[in-house]
């Protein structure tokens, strides 16, 4: 079986190449939050800005000797004033990240999501994790278990096109996604293998683009050759797929948390679809887990970037 995290490994030696992304951290008001921040900075995978009230965190890192050096703090009186301000950074230009401290997910997302003053584009929001599974050769991206509870399939269509630019982002080969379901059949009384089929003609109409796309599968069809093989299933992604998209929130919670916990595998957070990639770390995520979601969103942020001076030249 591979090393453990293995292939964050490999994907946070990359992102020491490229530029720290600065990024509005907010409310990092405990010794997880503030501890992942300031070890992506020496890393040299972010450059934070820390904003939440400047006594508290200098009290955190004072109790729990974590050097904070010169690393910007921008006061603010409590974590709703923390969210509210890291996302202005973002529209003022000054941050091309933002990363959830120790506040409430909502309480972040509810900023971000205001019409007139968030961070929303013509995109839906959506989240995914990058998933590092000792015994699956590529690095898994498992959509969306965080925030699109019960999708549309308009709603899918984005969150598909989310995940597949993640997987460039990332650096992938070839992005192979599965739509997955009970069955690899369409059956009229289980909407999730319509949708599935559905999402796959719309890439053939090119209205998703980037990835081979095949669905509906199962979770078994679409990661075990093994399983391909008995059933006699031909596909391009059957078997090999690197991205793995949920028919709604409660089946992505379900798979990310038994990959994680059965699996022993280890979940980076990022949510898509906004002007910026937002880190979205839990209070029980180890320090690896936080440091990978850095450079996740560190290669987001630089493959935007090359996509705009490509759109410039």
């Amino acid at each position: 079986m591979e090393r453990a995290h293995a292939k964050y490994q490999r994907l946070l030696d990359f992102c020491k190449t490229l530029p720290s992304t600065v990024t509005a951290v907010a409310h990092p008001c405990d010794e997880s939050s503030l501890r992942g921040a300031v070890e992506a900075a020496r890393l040299g995978l972010i450059a934070p800005i820390l904003v939440g009230p400047k006594a508290r965190i200098a009290a955190i890192a004072k109790e729990h000797s974590i050097e904070l050096g010169d690393l910007p703090i921008v006061d603010t009186p409590h974590s709703e004033a923390s969210a509210a301000r890291a996302v202005e950074l973002v529209r003022e230009g000054k941050a091309q990240a933002l990363m959830k401290g120790s506040l409430h997910t909502d309480e972040l997302m509810g900023v971000v999501i205001r019409p007139e003053s968030g961070l929303r584009t013509a995109r839906r929001i959506s989240h995914c994790f990058v998933m590092d599974v000792p015994s699956y050769p590529d690095t898994l991206i498992v959509t969306d278990a965080a925030i699109n509870i019960s999708p549309t399939l308009a709603d899918k269509v984005d969150i598909v096109q989310n995940a597949i630019d993640l997987g460039h982002a990332l650096r992938f080969a070839e992005v192979r996604v599965a739509i997955l379901s009970a069955m690899e059949t369409v059956n009229p009384n289980v909407p999730s293998t319509v949708e599935a089929a559905a999402l796959c003609k719309m890439a053939d109409r090119r209205q998703i683009t980037g990835a081979v796309i095949d669905g509906p599968l199962a979770l078994d069809n679409a990661i075990s050759l093994e399983s391909v093989k008995i059933k006699h299933i031909d596909s391009p992604v059957a078997g090999r797929a690197n991205v793995l998209v949920v028919p709604n929130l409660e089946a992505g919670n379900m798979l990310a948390k038994s990959l994680s916990f059965l699996a022993g595998a280890d979940a980076a957070g990022i949510v898509l679809g906004a002007r910026v990639p937002i880190i979205l770390t839990s209070r029980a995520d180890s320090l690896p887990t936080r440091l990978a979601s850095c450079g996740v969103a560190a290669l987001v942020a630089q493959a935007r970037r090359e996509n705009a001076q490509k759109a410039v030249g």
